[in-house]
């Protein structure tokens, strides 16, 4: 699709709804939840009557907008919050345009890139908040904690451990087609590039010890230049050690290389998607500052979708101003800029995560 088929229309309105797209999906049923008890929303997707019966349940509406059908879409909102992938940028051009403030929490790191120059040339009026930092940024709220009590951050490593008894949609499991691409990194202030999967180490992760490997993540990008670390790294385990070897053996065998087509989609996804039980979503963030570490572990009960959809949830009261701080000016920011994260990681704890901070830890184990 190009730019002179899109003729969305959205127009902002203060008193509107709040747009969800991807509203009915495994994240963005969770958003929808956390969202109705304080605005009124308007979930969207492929296939609105899926979404019929959570409209009812949360007092909201539900209409069609295919991304990939040029029919245009017009509403009038309070904000939009993208929850499900927007390849095009399709939303973010709707809602910049519009002057509308803009949550995303879908964008591995290439295409937050080029969310950042879209909306630059675009000239947002609105915050645009691109949140796709671990668990709809919630890990990137965590680093900044830190990071102020400490003074700063030379070094900010995260390290998630991956339940594989919790649900998971589709996209939530989207790095996995990332793991045939070598990837950009900042160790010790320089720029170089990683391999997928590289770098094993094990750390401990709450109760557990879990063997963690690279990926792609928008954090190690952002944070070099919002909170100056000179070395940022994100890392994935799995709560199955035999599905951590497993990931780490296909790797070595060059199988995302070779795999890393439409055509293999489905397969690489369905390594870890799961329609799910549930489980319990866990990682942990360590920030070192002159020599010394803090590190917090947060763990969310209710799983990675509730988590992530948390962190979308904070990421929208920050661009209306709702959570005790005045709201962002018009442009591009990324969740580690909150104003006072201390307070956004405290506001997890009125929805049962656990936020454990540890002041006498040293480093990440190698």
């Amino acid at each position: 699709m190009t730019d002179h088929q899109i003729t969305d229309r959205l127009r902002h309105d203060p008193d509107g709804p709040v747009l969800i797209t991807g509203g009915y999906g495994t994240v963005g049923t969770e958003i929808a939840r956390l969202v109705a008890p304080v605005a009124p929303v308007l979930l969207t997707g492929r296939s609105p009557e899926r979404g019929k019966r959570l409209a009812t349940m949360v007092g909201g509406e539900v209409r069609a907008w295919d991304l990939a059908d040029p029919a245009p879409f017009a509403a009038p909102v309070r904000a939009v919050v993208g929850s499900v992938n927007d390849p095009d940028d399709r939303v973010l051009r709707a809602a910049v345009t519009a002057g509308v403030p803009y949550v995303d929490i879908t964008r591995w790191t290439a295409r937050l890139q080029r969310a950042v120059t879209v909306a630059a040339l675009l000239r947002p009026t609105a915050p645009v908040l691109l949140s796709s930092a671990w668990m709809g940024g919630v890990s990137s709220l965590a680093a900044a904690a830190l990071a102020a009590e400490l003074g700063g951050a030379d070094r900010v490593e995260t390290s998630v451990r991956w339940d594989m008894a919790d649900r998971a949609g589709a996209d939530s499991v989207e790095f996995m087609d990332r793991l045939g691409v070598h990837f950009e990194v900042v160790e010790g202030g320089r720029r170089r590039l990683a391999a997928p999967l590289s770098d094993a180490r094990t750390v401990r992760i709450g109760d557990d010890a879990v063997k963690v490997a690279r990926i792609d993540t928008p954090e190690q990008f952002t944070l070099p230049l919002t909170l100056g670390a000179a070395t940022a790294a994100t890392r994935i385990g799995f709560s199955s050690a035999g599905a951590t070897r497993a990931l780490l053996a296909l790797g070595g065998t060059g199988f995302f290389r070779w795999a890393g087509g439409d055509r293999w989609t489905s397969v690489r996804r369905a390594l870890l998607h799961s329609p799910g039980e549930g489980g319990t979503a866990g990682f942990r963030v360590d920030v070192t500052y002159r020599g010394t570490t803090r590190t917090a572990n947060v763990t969310d009960p209710q799983g990675q979708s509730r988590l992530t959809a948390l962190g979308a949830f904070l990421g929208l009261r920050r661009v209306l101003g709702l959570d005790g701080s005045p709201a962002p000016d018009a442009g591009v920011a990324f969740p580690e800029q909150h104003p006072d994260p201390v307070r956004a990681l405290e506001a997890l704890a009125e929805h049962g995560v656990a936020v454990e901070i540890d002041r006498t830890s040293a480093p990440a184990a190698a």
